[in-house]
């Protein structure tokens, strides 16, 4: 599990396109940092020889030290999500204050998330619409947002495979949206890890394209079940792949009756009316209740 296996231990990196402003903020010490070290400078010694005879009585202590690991992994895995979800509530109360509405998209990389912002951005203008960035490295889709013409906030996250709540509170801070702003929040392109973590956003989704394969709503059923809506992308390829429509919508459906689908193509345009239709309705101001907060 992500939460454990050191992928966000790394340094992130907070960055605005439009000023240059940049802010590094390190990450924890790995947890046995110290023990590592203190065993590697134990073994340093090659003139000193040790009788290995007693190994066999090391059996006992192995089995125990593995349950203690064990329990520990899973302790912390716990203390993770529930400090991630404490902070996803204070940024879900954040966003309601302000009359928000906070969007979670989570894809695989190269599904189109970006894509399809762009376009978003510049078809439903003025609608107020800010973005938070999220990558492992580089600032090149914070940039093309910005061109895009909406203001954006690039979280790098080093290692991490997804954002977490505090990460997106810090980067909210930085864009102050305005009162009834649509805030996108482009996560790490992973179907796994994102699904575990909470931002305190109203709605989550998850975006395929056909050029994936029509199964990975069943590969993948947890992120399918954690969203609300699926946004079924690049349709304009469907001439070209192997990918069947019915298959992938039953799976999907199979993992979550009440998901909406969408399907169309960022890239030439076909199907965004339907989602369009659908943004406008859930942001604020158009006297529509939001989707549904994340289950």
């Amino acid at each position: 599990m992500c939460t454990t296996c050191g992928c966000s231990a790394g340094e992130v990196v907070y960055s605005e396109p439009a000023t240059g402003m940049q802010i590094v903020v390190p990450g924890p010490e790995p947890e046995n940092a110290g023990h590592r070290h203190a065993h590697d400078h134990a073994h340093d010694h090659g003139h000193h020889h040790h009788d290995h005879d007693h190994h066999h009585g090391h059996h006992h202590h192995h089995e125990h030290d593995h349950d203690h690991r064990h329990a520990r992994t899973v302790s912390l895995e716990q203390d993770i999500l529930a400090k991630n979800r404490l902070a996803a509530e204070r940024n879900r109360g954040w966003f309601a204050g302000r009359e928000v509405l906070a969007i979670n998209l989570m894809s695989s990389p190269g599904a189109g998330k970006t894509t399809l912002l762009e376009r978003t951005i510049r078809d439903l203008a003025p609608l107020p619409i800010c973005v938070i960035e999220g990558d492992q490295a580089t600032a090149n889709d914070g940039a093309r947002i910005r061109a895009a013409g909406a203001p954006v906030i690039q979280i790098n996250t080093g290692t991490g495979c997804h954002l977490d709540a505090e990460m997106v509170a810090r980067g909210v801070q930085h864009l102050a949206p305005e009162r009834g702003a649509v805030v996108m929040i482009e996560n790490v392109g992973n179907l796994v890890c994102p699904a575990l973590f909470d931002l305190g956003e109203d709605t989550s989704v998850v975006i395929l394209s056909v050029t994936e394969g029509d199964d990975k709503p069943q590969k993948y059923p947890h992120m399918f079940r954690a969203c609300q809506v699926m946004v079924i992308n690049k349709t304009d390829l469907l001439p070209y792949v192997r990918f069947d429509m019915d298959r992938c919508i039953a799976a999907a459906r199979e993992a979550n009756p009440e998901i909406r689908i969408f399907q169309l193509s960022a890239e030439t345009g076909g199907g965004l009316d339907s989602w369009y239709d659908w943004l406008r309705k859930a942001a604020p101001g158009s006297g529509q209740p939001s989707y549904g907060e994340r289950r």
